[in-house]
C-alpha cells in the first residue's frame, strides 16, 4: 500500500520506484495453494478486486453480515503466488509476456440472512474508486485493477446491474466511468498467510479510507454515514485557511500523527480531524480521496494542497505545509540553506517581551529577554528555548560552521558561534526572516 510498502517496491524496478503507494511486502513464504469453492455452503461468496487486499479486506470485513474475508490472487493465467504477481508485473511493463497477470483479490464470505449481495456490492463501489483503470490510489498495476468476479450467473445479473446504479451516481457528481472487471470467476489461490488479516497483525499498516464519497444509491446511508462520520460544517472553519485531517478510526499512522503533530498543534493555521470523507459543508475537494490520514489545506473553502499519509516524517509534512504559508524568500531561507543580507531582515530591532517562534510550526523558538545586538545585521541570540533547535555540521562556503534548525518543523534557521555573551557564550545568528515574533499578552 503505501508508505510501508513503498521501500520493498523499490527491488522491482525504476518505474514502480515511484510510486509511492505500491504495494509490496516481504516475499519469503511459499506460494498459495489454490483455493477450493464448496458450492454446498450455507453461505455465499464474491470476490473483489479493490486496489491492495490489505485494506480491501478490512473495509470489506466491517460490512454487515459478512463472516470472513479473505486475501488472493485471481482470474489471471499464471502460478497463483505474491512472488509470480511481481514477476508477472514486471514482464507486462518490459513487453516480455503476454499472460494475464492477476488480481489482488479478497474473497468475500457473506450470510444471505443477514445481508444481500447488492448490500456488498454497494460497500464494494463505495470502499474505492472504481474509476481509476489498473490502478487504485498510488498503487499502479494490473494487479491493483477493480474487479468483480461472479460464481453464478446471479451474482454477475446483480454485478451489472450494481455497476449500471454506481455509474448514474457518479455521472451524476460528475465523476468519469467504472473501468470494474466484471467476469465470471476463473482462478482463485489464496494469499499466503502473512497477508491474511494484515491489519490485525500490523495495526501501522497502510489504512484505506474509502473511495469517490460518492453513495450507492438506494442502499441507505453511505458507508461514512452508517459509521456516524458526518461532514463538518463549512460555517464553523476558518474561512480563510483551514487544515482538514481527513481520518479513520481504525488507522494507526492516524493515531500517530495526532500524537505527534495534532497534539501539539501551536501552527497559526487552525486544524480539524474528520472521519468522514467528504469535504465540509459548502466546501469543494479537488478529488476524492484514497488513504488515510489525508491533510488538507482549504482556503476560501476550496482545496489548495493536500498531504496524503504519515509515517513519522514530521519534517516533510511541515516542508509541504511552509510551502503554502512562507514567501518564496523564506522559502529560499528554511528549505534551501539560504541567508538574508545583513541589516535586511525582520526583528533585528525588536525588543518587546515575547517569544520569536517558527513561522510554520509555531514552536517557540528564542525569548526576547535572550536577544543582544551583536552588530552583524543578523538577530542574535545568548540561548534558545529548551529542546528548541538541533544542531548540523555545516562545511558549505569552506567554512567550519554550527548550522542549527527548528526542531518542530526542520527548517533552516542560522547558525550558532562561541564568541556570544554570558552566561552562555554562544551566539545564535538567525535569519530574521524565518521567525515571527509573539508579543507577551498586553504587549
Amino acid at each position: 500500500m503505501f508508505q510501508t510498502r513503498t521501500m520493498q517496491t523499490l527491488l522491482l524496478s525504476l518505474s514502480l520506484a515511484a510510486l509511492l503507494g505500491a504495494c509490496a511486502r516481504d516475499s519469503t513464504s511459499a506460494p498459495a495453494a489454490a483455493k477450493t469453492l464448496d458450492p454446498n455452503a450455507q453461505v455465499d461468496s464474491i470476490v473483489l478486486g479493490m486496489g491492495c487486499f490489505w485494506g480491501a479486506e478490512r473495509r470489506m470485513a466491517a460490512l454487515p453480515g459478512v463472516v470472513d474475508v479473505e486475501s488472493g490472487y485471481a482470474n489471471g493465467e499464471i502460478a497463483g503466488s505474491y512472488e509470480a504477481v511481481l514477476a508477472q508485473e514486471r514482464a507486462l511493463r518490459a513487453r516480455k509476456s503476454a499472460k494475464r497477470n492477476h488480481a489482488e483479490v479478497v474473497k468475500v464470505t457473506y450470510d444471505p440472512a443477514k445481508t444481500s449481495l447488492e448490500a456488498v456490492l454497494a460497500g464494494f463501489w463505495e470502499n474505492h474508486d472504481p474509476t481509476q483503470g489498473d490502478r487504485q490510489g498510488n498503487d499502479v498495476g494490473s494487479n491493483y485493477r477493480s474487479a468483480v468476479y461472479t460464481r453464478s450467473p446471479a451474482q454477475l445479473e446483480t454485478a451489472e446491474k450494481t455497476r449500471a446504479a454506481y455509474q448514474a451516481a457518479l455521472s451524476q457528481a460528475g465523476r468519469g466511468a467504472i473501468t470494474t472487471e466484471i467476469a465470471p470467476l476463473k482462478a482463485y489461490f489464496r494469499a499466503e498467510e502473512y497477508h491474511q488479516d494484515y491489519l490485525v497483525k500490523n495495526p501501522k499498516g497502510y489504512c484505506g479510507l474509502g473511495g469517490t464519497g460518492v453513495k450507492y444509491p438506494g442502499a441507505g446511508k453511505s458507508i461514512a454515514a452508517a459509521a456516524g462520520a458526518p461532514a463538518l460544517d463549512g460555517k464553523a472553519l476558518a474561512a480563510d485557511r483551514q487544515l482538514v485531517v481527513f481520518e479513520a478510526e481504525d488507522c494507526a499512522f492516524c493515531k500517530q500523527f495526532k500524537a505527534e503533530v495534532m497534539d501539539r498543534w501551536t501552527s497559526p493555521v487552525p486544524i480539524r480531524a474528520t472521519f468522514s470523507p467528504q469535504a465540509p459543508t459548502g466546501w469543494t475537494l479537488e478529488k476524492a480521496l484514497f488513504a488515510t490520514p489525508t491533510i488538507v489545506l482549504f482556503e476560501n473553502g476550496r482545496e489548495v494542497s493536500r498531504y496524503t499519509g504519515y509515517n513519522g516524517e514530521q519534517e516533510r509534512f511541515w516542508k509541504w505545509l511552509g510551502h503554502r504559508l512562507l514567501t518564496p524568500e523564506q522559502r529560499r531561507i528554511a528549505f534551501e540553506q539560504g541567508t538574508e543580507r545583513p541589516f535586511t531582515g525582520s526583528h533585528l530591532d525588536e525588543k518587546r517581551p515575547g517569544w520569536f517562534v517558527d513561522p510554520i510550526s509555531g514552536a517557540r523558538l528564542f525569548r526576547s529577554d535572550a536577544k543582544f545586538d551583536s552588530g552583524t545585521g543578523w538577530p542574535s541570540f545568548f540561548q534558545p528555548a529548551p529542546g528548541a533547535l538541533t544542531y548540523h555540521a555545516d562545511n558549505s562556503h569552506g567554512m567550519k560552521r554550527v548550522e542549527v534548525k527548528s526542531a518542530s518543523s526542520g527548517i533552516h534557521l542560522g547558525h550558532v558561534f562561541d564568541d556570544g555573551p554570558p552566561p552562555s557564550g554562544k551566539r545564535y545568528c538567525i535569519n530574521g526572516n524565518v521567525l515571527k515574533f509573539v508579543p507577551d499578552a498586553g504587549r
